[in-house]
């Protein structure tokens, strides 16, 4: 709506990209970024536990999670701390999206 509005005032492509479509582009692209990070970390914690990640001299939380859950009924804490630090860490990158998307909004009253 406000490109064909600044088409009909005669303003050229430059300016209506620079203050239209850039601006409002911008969030949902570090939105899906984000979401991307995540969903990259819950792939690779995933391919980890089921061994098809990094080999196991490097550290990873879905190998750990993967050696850790034969231990469950002794050492709980084997696979639990690593499977809640994949879960804030996929969280806090959402979070951070969402945030860095309320800054950023071109519609925010500030």
């Amino acid at each position: 709506m406000f490109v064909k509005s600044s088409i009909t005032f005669g303003i050229g492509s430059w300016p209506i990209i620079l203050r239209h479509i850039i601006p409002n582009s911008v969030s949902p692209l570090i939105i899906q970024a984000t979401l991307d990070v995540g969903s990259a970390i819950l792939m690779i914690a995933t391919l980890g536990f089921l061994g098809l990640g990094a080999q196991p001299p490097t550290p990873e939380w879905g190998a750990m999670i993967s050696v850790g859950w034969k231990y469950l009924l002794d050492y709980w804490w084997y696979p639990v701390f690593p499977g809640l630090f994949l879960f804030l860490a996929s969280g806090a990158l959402n979070l951070i999206g969402d945030g860095v998307r309320d800054i950023l909004d071109p519609k925010s009253n500030r």
